[in-house]
């Protein structure tokens, strides 16, 4: 088990990937899209092109079931659009969580005003910042595919 650190981008590349073949192994057609398309890392549909999806992948290579996000998240939300996020686990089989994008703008919204109201480590008030972390410590999302809806 390598614990180096990946490289972000090659690590974001690992995720997006394992995300697109995942679907695919479960019968659905996965396309990543061009590096550069704002907020969709890969479109996914059924068999029969009846329904669709669009995914966000967020990707860590440690372990855990917490990912860092950007504010902007808190209102990027849409019914068909998703999130992957992917823990590489150091190079070990990847897990995956499947999350409906209005249910991550709602918790890195709560989370951040409650880690707002939490004193620091040293009883400091926390500063405002743009950075976000969701969180599935329970593993409410692990595995979820049935979400996308595209059965």
């Amino acid at each position: 088990m390598k614990k180096d650190k990946l490289n972000s981008i090659l690590s974001g590349c690992a995720g997006e990937y394992l995300v697109a073949g995942e679907l695919s192994r479960r019968g659905f057609i996965a396309s990543v899209t061009l590096r550069n398309s704002k907020g969709v890392d890969i479109l996914v549909t059924n068999e029969k092109a009846t329904k669709t999806a669009a995914i966000q992948v967020k990707t860590r290579y440690s372990k855990g079931t917490a990912w860092v996000m950007n504010e902007k998240a808190e209102s990027y939300h849409a019914p068909n659009l998703f999130y992957a996020f992917v823990s590489l686990n150091y190079g070990e089989p990847a897990e995956f969580y499947i999350v409906p994008s209005k249910i991550v703008a709602t918790f890195i919204k709560n989370h951040h005003k409650k880690w707002l109201k939490t004193p620091g480590r040293k009883g400091q008030k926390h500063n405002a910042t743009t950075m976000r972390q969701f969180r599935d410590d329970e593993k409410r999302f692990h595995n979820r595919y049935d979400l996308l809806g595209l059965q």
